[in-house]
């Protein structure tokens, strides 16, 4: 079988991808232009991609295209509809990376929790040094033992933050958009009730039309003025002019983001504008990114190759 990897580095290139064992294999470090992925799969069994634009436009002259492949669990840039039509086949990689993106998400809640940028600058700009006590808690900070931690997304990434949660204390909440969560662990509550209750709120939803601008201007306003708002999941789940326009006004107290609408994040996106690292920290989309996660990924897709191989269906999206 010819497999063409559009997207070799989104994987980095310190992460082996060597699937020569499964037919003859191209290697591309990145494709994002329509004209290239156009060119790249027309004589192609199998894709695998990450972000490159997979539809009609792109595929109908792959005649030969049988699977496409995610090195990836979000599917967003494939037009399943298409692919079914054409009886191509889309598998994602399942479940590769919820332990890291539920670490990250308290690594972004505690460093805004604890004021952890403003004590580092105190100590590194030589305060600490010239004053004349051991301590110093100016900006006051508190504890996440009897907060309400509130979750939008209660899938596999969802439920280790609600646990992880639950282990420093806090009471955990959430809101399914669909309605049709099957947890039962937590108390389900509508969306009015998860912004207004939550101390902390985190996301790890999919993007969806339910979903895209979930977190709007008028979310924001429903939320706590002490409240820290954590993104995980996609960046269009939030109105990021609104969430600007919320951070600056002081309607909420922080926020942490791992995505922004527009990646990577452009400067005319106003989030961009904002330099205080104790009301907004912003790390370059890299949850997902641990180099087990990384690892898992790639050796996920290759399974999902080999059971394609045997007949076998793999984590297929779009059966």
């Amino acid at each position: 079988m010819r497999i063409v990897v559009l997207e070799r580095h989104s994987v980095g290139p310190d992460i082996p991808v060597r699937y020569e064992h499964l037919g003859e294999v191209t290697y591309y470090r990145n494709t994002t232009t329509a004209q290239d992925v156009r060119e790249r799969v027309r004589d192609a069994d199998i894709v695998v991609a990450n972000k490159a634009p997979l539809r009609e436009e792109t595929l109908k002259e792959a005649r030969d295209l049988r699977l496409i492949c995610e090195l990836a669990t979000g599917f967003d840039n494939v037009d399943l509809v298409y692919c079914k039509s054409r009886g191509i086949k889309v598998c994602n990689v399942v479940d590769y990376c919820s332990g890291m993106v539920a670490q990250h998400t308290f690594a972004l809640a505690l460093a805004l929790l604890e004021k952890l940028p403003h004590y580092d600058g105190y100590v590194k700009s030589g305060a600490y040094s010239a004053q004349d006590r051991f301590s110093n808690f100016d900006l006051p900070f508190h504890e996440l033992e009897g907060m309400t931690w509130g979750i939008i997304g209660m899938g596999n990434i969802g439920r280790r933050v609600a646990g992880i949660a639950a282990a420093f204390g806090c009471r955990v909440i959430f809101h399914s958009v669909t309605g049709t969560s099957t947890c039962r662990d937590y108390p389900q509550v509508d969306k009015a009730a998860l912004l207004a209750e939550s101390d902390i709120l985190s996301l790890h939803c999919p993007l969806s039309d339910l979903t895209r601008g979930i977190i709007d201007r008028q979310a924001l306003r429903q939320m706590k003025n002490t409240a820290i708002l954590i993104n995980v999941a996609r960046g269009a789940v939030v109105d990021n002019p609104a969430l600007y326009e919320a951070l600056t006004a002081g309607e909420i107290a922080a926020a942490g983001l791992d995505v922004v609408d527009g990646e990577p994040l452009r400067p005319s996106n106003p989030l961009s504008g904002i330099k205080d690292s104790d009301r907004l920290i912003i790390t370059p989309h890299l949850a997902w990114a641990s180099v087990e996660a990384r690892t898992r990924c790639v050796e996920e897709v290759a399974k999902n190759i080999e059971a394609f191989q045997r007949g076998e269906p793999r984590n297929i999206v779009n059966p």
